[in-house]
């Protein structure tokens, strides 16, 4: 189990992340993030602006980079993960996703490279979100092609995306 400080900040990665990885911010992704950051316990004391504006520009300065320190980071952490914790970071990635009512191929690639570092099982997944997400098969379901690891996973990612330079929050 992680400490809340670390697992909060951990859940607050994974949404910027999730909400960046199409290559834009939009105003649903941000308004979800800030509600749930607000829930959060332990990060009050954090800015939310200033966070997510120090988030955008790391990501400016290197998106590629940046991304591959955060799934380095969830790999790296997921052993110290309950499954509940597993479940509360896949519903938040998945919530982002759908903010702005278009998922994209890149987000569901950048879902899946996530997933990856998982412990849970894809089974599992769908039994605990069957009634709150119906279309869950959509984020788990296999690629044409098949990645062995997460390298490669990473690297299939960033073939399917193009960033710009995002925004900060103003």
């Amino acid at each position: 189990m992680m400490d809340t400080i670390n697992f909060n900040k951990l859940l607050l990665q994974t949404a910027f992340c999730c909400m960046a990885c199409d290559g834009e911010i939009a105003p649903e992704e941000i308004a979800l993030i800030k509600s749930k950051y607000e829930q959060l316990p332990n990060l009050q004391n954090i800015d939310f602006e200033t966070e997510i504006n120090k988030f955008v520009s790391d990501i400016n300065a290197n998106s590629k980079q940046f991304l591959k320190t955060f799934i380095q980071t969830v790999k790296n952490q997921a052993p110290d993960l309950t499954k509940q914790e597993e479940f509360d970071l896949i519903d938040l990635a998945i919530k982002v996703i759908k903010a702005d009512k278009k998922i994209r191929y890149s987000e569901i690639k950048f879902f899946k490279t996530i997933r990856y570092c998982l412990k849970v099982s894809d089974d599992e997944i769908i039994s605990h979100f069957s009634e709150s997400v119906e279309d869950i098969e959509l984020f788990l379901g296999e690629d044409i092609q098949t990645i062995t690891t997460l390298e490669d996973m990473t690297q299939q990612y960033f073939d399917t995306i193009n960033f710009e330079e995002l925004q900060v929050l103003k």
